[in-house]
């Protein structure tokens, strides 16, 4: 394979002031185990899978649960991601696009949020946010909690795949692939819990 022209496309993106912000997140646990850093860098190397070398998608990957995460933190500032490098303003706008809003004092619906952003979002946001449902459905094949698991996929049928294949054919294939496969396995426990 020639990596020619994606090598230097990468050559020149500085990622490790982002990656250094997203350490922030290791000691925030996910349900499917392991931590929210981790789950930054899955969603950043799935773009990379898809050869999406955009600078500000890939260091907004990195970064993009910040903001839910450790919003109160003195450093997760629109000033302190803007000031980073060239990006920086560009990749706080895209974070921004991708987390879930506040309104009236209470979170964004996940309905109305998913929405917002495969309807309405710009197409690195939608680019972004099938990387990190992505990488969500892989660790759902880790999660033990069976309405968790139904609402996610339900969330991901309704809100994701009617908008991801205008977005990537190829990003819309392997979340259906996904959906398919952890609602597969979802029967299969509740088939061997009837035993």
């Amino acid at each position: 394979m020639d990596l020619g022209p994606l090598e230097r496309n990468l050559a020149n993106i500085t990622l490790a002031p982002y990656i250094v912000k997203a350490m922030a997140l290791i000691d925030v646990p996910r349900k499917a185990g392991s931590n929210m850093f981790r789950h930054q860098m899955s969603t950043l190397a799935i773009l990379l899978d898809y050869k999406i070398v955009d600078p500000v998608v890939l260091k907004a990957s990195v970064i993009h649960d910040l903001f839910e995460e450790v919003w109160d933190a003195p450093w997760v500032t629109r000033d302190a991601i803007a000031s980073i490098d060239a990006d920086g303003p560009a990749v706080y706008d895209l974070v921004q696009e991708v987390t879930i809003r506040m309104v009236n004092g209470a979170r964004e619906p996940k309905g109305t949020y998913l929405r917002r952003v495969m309807e309405f979002g710009s197409d690195r946001a939608k680019r972004l946010k099938l990387a990190d449902r992505i990488s969500n459905l892989i660790t759902l094949g880790f999660v033990n909690d069976r309405a968790f698991i139904t609402r996610y996929l339900a969330e991901t049928r309704e809100h994701i795949l009617p908008f991801s294949a205008v977005v990537s054919a190829d990003m819309h294939r392997e979340l259906s692939d996904l959906v398919d496969s952890r609602a597969s396995q979802l029967v299969q426990f509740r088939a061997t819990q009837a035993d």
